[in-house]
């Protein structure tokens, strides 16, 4: 049994006593002092790891205005505050031992488009991609390209000034800031926009923060502008952080905002912006040219800028490598194909052209690719090319290109690429000589690496792979970091490039030299005090303030190293989250997360759950537990020895007793095991399966709610079940019944079990279950077209005329289909940490199929979650042989002859597929197998973009998830399921989607072969 954790790191009284008073002074947001909260929010995109005391989540700009008049009272001059944006910076610039600020969660309002005059008007909190959906309609875009555009914010994107592929032509966040509302320290909201000398010196004569903050820094520019102007290089990039060199615009107008952005929330809290927003290219292209070295593409790419493209993207092999084996590859690799004869492609060059005019367009890519033509074959070109024409199939290159930012984080063993030099830059002229010093600069440690990045502005990330776990290895991040540093000046260029200065803030003195002081002078102006997340950019002139170190913040490695090796191998598929935030995509019709979607909280997120898990061992190893043994005991323990403890504990958490297992059961407890994030997080993070195994851990200590016992036994029940559903299907419809249910089993409702049994549509088709003897009674030439349905507990019960529908289609296209006896799948005990009971089940369900392939049939599944069990859940832990048992459409497609003879004569119409959520994601190809088995029909299918749908398994059917399954469903699926263009022409493929729309929306949707079906019998 797990021990109870009751000590935790708690908040500090000072923070306890500013939130109260917070609370007191009608602060309208949220409050969160718990350690589940803190811990989530401890770690960023970089190697470091600082606790918060706590976080706020404003709801308005009234709530800033709050916190910050509060925080310069005397009694609380010791808080200090730290704005979070998307939490995906790279040198901690967000992380803080005060309090986060974290804006995302509710102030992520656009206000106002203004598309005559392209202008608009957002809070801080919204999401860039977000941004850019809302202005697609008007044909309108915000231009800073970022990779992380699905999740970064534009308060965060102001205060890092970010950047990123084609600022060349668009710049930087700074060049499109209009007018920002922010909210200093002292609680004054300010508006500021460029102003004239009139206008500044009336400002100037205010005697309050506002003048002050004025006065001094229109003084440092005036005193200094010399020195300002040889100090800060003329590169695209410029730097971050106080921007002295653009305090005066093009027509000399003084502008605060150059100061604002970069400033990493060093000197106000971003409430508001006003952007300036371009034109959407009506046309766009890319050449992906592939080269036979890395090096190579880098020099070639100096070249290929006199070719006037709008930008030039590079990746080396081992991003490229990376990719390969991701779930973006499937969309792109034909633009990437290894033809024979070819050398290995060691690295890519990106080339984009942009622009209104088709012709002018495809003029300069023909002067481009007649160049390389005549260039072919000579050393340091490429050896091939291709061309994309079409914004859909180039931003599935760019799609490409933005994951590899994590993808670099996804390799084997103990040592990932990590970030802490990875944004320098350089003058474009100088970036291949100086990449090669760099990269013997790593070599010279014996350190593998990745590469990619913004050639044409002289910008490439590097990621060097090193162990933060081992001590002797984290002392490398000062030698590199030091390294690199004299590598950029001596290349005339910057550490921080493009992806802000936090942690690394220490080289800035060094950097500015005499000018340093002046920055310092600005901030104490902003924050005489030293609160705004101290430690980064620089501090003001008072004693004890200090910039921080970069080898003498906490790192992650440094906590992680705690936890024993065995345990970290267990939960490996925690411990590898680098926290890049792919989870957090706003987008509500991506598959990703569903449950942070809903709740917008963050601790409800891969990322969120990896960082309580890794708490949680790190903390029960400090106790001299054995997770490990403990999952064991709890695996192959007695039941009612531990009962009686189990019962106790339980009363003492019902009665209020802390325990931090309880904040991570909560957390757990909130994820629908819907495995979206092991196939679109770069890194691979699987919460479903270290889920499962806390859980296991977790009911070692506590009782477990009677809906755990009913969903796990469900598969082995309704066999029975199912001879007499009514007694089961009264129940599941009685209210009485249901709110008992609901009560005190913890299930809302459940749908009725099919009156039509199974077996008795098959005996009235004659189709025979996959036995021994029925199998080898199969002749040798028939096997080819026969095919073994494997059944599934939901699928063969609760949508038994789906199962005999399925076998009609077949039979009447030609195929002799047998049915696999029933055996429970696992699926379900394995979702509730059932471990021992699940490997039970797969491991005779295994020997059962294992059987069954020996006949050399095709073995298929037809509801997408429990099949893809047998390629997932059923090897993940090394116990068992692989199985082969294809999604139904896998198998199919490969008969499209057979489907074709039957499309003669047939109506064409077109459909929309929403496809199950595990099928998108672990299983992506299939999905145009679907759209290749209605062609051969005659008909058209599309993708229908949609999120989940809330049900996920038997999740929307658990009381305490009945709220959140139906915000889910409303994110994505109910506007399609109810929009009138839709009728009759909505197909989906999963057992719980199709559940959900009926239970939510009283509608029944169809699988897809149903809907052929009925095409072959009007016909």
């Amino acid at each position: 049994m797990i021990p109870r954790i009751a000590e935790i790191n708690t908040t500090q009284k000072l923070y306890l006593d500013f939130i109260e008073a917070l609370k007191n002074s009608h602060f309208g947001g949220e409050v969160n002092p718990d350690y589940a909260s803190r811990i989530v929010l401890s770690t960023d995109n970089s190697i470091y790891q600082v606790l918060p005391q706590g976080v706020v989540f404003p709801k308005s700009v009234e709530d800033l205005v709050l916190l910050a008049g509060l925080a310069v009272e005397p009694r609380f001059n010791g808080v200090v505050l730290s704005a979070r944006g998307g939490g995906t910076g790279t040198n901690g610039q967000s992380l803080t031992d005060g309090l986060i600020v974290d804006i995302s969660r509710h102030m992520n309002q656009i206000l106002e488009i203004n598309a005559e005059e392209r202008w608009v008007r957002v809070q801080g909190g919204v999401v860039k991609d977000q941004l850019n959906a809302a202005l697609k309609p008007y044909g309108l875009f915000f231009a800073p390209e970022l990779s992380t555009s699905n999740r970064a914010t534009i308060g965060g994107m102001i205060n890092t000034d970010a950047s990123g592929q084609g600022s060349c032509m668009y710049g930087k966040t700074r060049d499109h800031v209009l007018e920002l509302k922010s909210v200093f320290l002292d609680g004054t909201l300010w508006s500021s926009a460029p102003l004239s000398d009139t206008e500044l010196d009336e400002i100037k004569a205010r005697n309050d923060r506002v003048g002050e903050v004025h006065r001094v820094v229109d003084q440092v520019f005036t005193e200094h502008r010399e020195l300002i102007d040889a100090k800060f290089p003329k590169l695209n990039r410029c730097l971050t952080g106080y921007d002295l060199a653009h305090i005066r615009d093009e027509a000399g107008r003084f502008n605060l905002n150059s100061v604002l952005c970069g400033a990493e929330g060093s000197l106000a809290f971003i409430a508001e912006a006003k952007l300036n927003v371009l034109p959407i290219p009506k046309y766009s292209a890319l050449v992906n040219l592939k080269y036979a070295g890395f090096q190579e593409s880098l020099e070639d790419a100096a070249e290929l800028m006199a070719w006037g493209p709008t930008s030039i993207e590079t990746v080396d092999s081992k991003v490229l490598n990376l990719a390969m084996n991701d779930i973006v590859w499937d969309s792109v690799k034909d633009y990437f194909p290894q033809n024979d004869g070819e050398p290995t492609i060691q690295g890519i060059n990106l080339v984009e052209y942009t622009g209104d005019d088709e012709a002018e367009l495809k003029a300069k890519i023909a002067k481009l690719t007649d160049y390389l033509d005549s260039v072919a074959g000579q050393p340091g070109k490429t050896f091939g090319y291709t061309v994309t024409f079409g914004a859909a199939e180039v931003n599935k290159i760019w799609g490409m290109r933005k994951k590899s930012v994590g993808l670099l984080g996804n390799g084997v063993g103990e040592r990932r690429p990590i970030p802490f030099v990875e944004d320098t830059a350089v003058p474009p002229e100088n970036l291949a000589a100086y990449i090669k010093e760099f990269r013997a600069l790593l070599d010279s440690h014996n350190l593998a690496y990745g590469m990619f990045g913004h050639v044409d502005a002289g910008v490439l990330h590097v990621r060097p792979a090193i162990d933060m776990k081992n001590e002797d290895e984290e002392g490398l991040i000062r030698v590199i970091s030091d390294g690199v540093v004299a590598l950029t000046q001596k290349y005339h260029g910057l550490i921080w490039g493009e992806h802000g200065k936090g942690v690394r803030s220490e080289y800035a003195p060094a950097f500015f030299g005499e000018l340093y002081p002046q920055l310092q002078i600005i901030k104490g102006a902003f924050d005489p005090a030293n609160q705004l997340n101290p430690g980064k950019i620089c501090t003001p002139l008072i004693d004890g303030a200090e910039l921080l170190k970069i080898d003498e913040v906490p790192t992650r490695g440094q906590y992680d190293r705690q936890i024993p090796a065995v345990a970290r191998e267990e939960y490996s598929e925690a411990m590898f989250c680098n926290g890049n935030g792919a989870c957090y995509n706003y987008d509500p019709k991506d598959a990703m997360c569903p449950s942070w979607k809903a709740t917008r909280e963050r601790k409800h997120s891969p990322k969120g759950r990896s960082s309580l898990i890794r708490e949680w061992l790190r903390l029960m190893a400090l106790q001299g537990v054995d997770i490990v043994a403990e999952g064991s005991k709890a695996r192959h323990g007695s039941f009612m020895a531990s009962l009686p403890a189990r019962v106790k504990n339980s009363w003492k958490k019902k009665q209020g007793e802390y325990d931090f297992n309880n904040e991570v059961h909560e957390a757990m407890m909130g994820c629908l095991a819907c495995k979206s994030c092991v196939a679109q997080c770069p890194i691979k993070v699987n919460v479903p399966d270290f889920r499962s195994r806390f859980l296991e851990a977790y009911y070692s200590r506590y009782l477990r709610p009677l809906k755990d016992y009913m969903i796990g036994g469900l598969e082995y029940m309704i066999p029975y079940l199912s001879r007499f559903p009514a007694p089961y299907n009264w129940m599941m419809a009685n209210r009485t019944m249901q709110s008992v249910f609901g009560r005190w089993v913890g299930m809302v409702d459940s749908p009725a079990i099919c009156t039509n049994t199974l077996v008795k549509g098959m005996g009235e088709r004659g189709v025979p279950f996959a036995t021994a003897q029925n199998l080898a009674a199969i002749m040798p030439e028939h096997k080819p077209h026969s095919v073994i349905l494997v059944q599934d507990a939901f699928t063969s019960f609760f949508e038994t005329q789906l199962v005999l529908d399925i076998i009609d289609l077949l039979r009447e296209t030609g195929f002799n289909v047998l049915v696999a006896p029933f055996k429970p799948n696992g699926k379900p005990l394995h979702v509730h940490g059932f471990k021992a009971a699940f490997n039970k089940a797969a491991d005779s369900n295994t020997q059962m199929l294992q059987s069954l392939a020996s006949s050399g049939i095709a073995m298929v599944g037809i509801d997408p979650s429990m099949t893809l069990t047998y390629r997932q859940e059923y090897i993940d832990d090394g116990m068992r042989l692989p199985v082969k048992v294809e999604l139904i459409q896998e198998w199919l497609v490969k008969h499209c002859d057979l489907l074709n003879q039957k499309a003669e004569g047939l109506p064409q119409n077109d459909y929309k597929l929403m496809a199950h959520c595990s099928e998108k994601t672990s299983a992506a190809a299939s999905i145009a197998d679907w759209k290749k088995i209605f062609q051969a029909l005659g008909q058209t299918l599309e993708l229908q973009a949609t999120g989940c749908c809330g049900m996920a398994g038997t999740y929307g059917h658990e009381t305490e998830n009945v709220e959140t399954s139906r915000k889910i469903y409303d994110l994505s699926w109910s506007e399609v399921v109810n929009d009138p263009a839709n009728d009759g022409r909505l197909v989906a493929t999963g057992y719980s989607c199709r559940s959900q729309v009926k239970r939510l929306d009283e509608q029944q949707l169809q699988h897809p072969l149903q809907v052929l079906l009925q095409l072959l019998k009007t016909a």
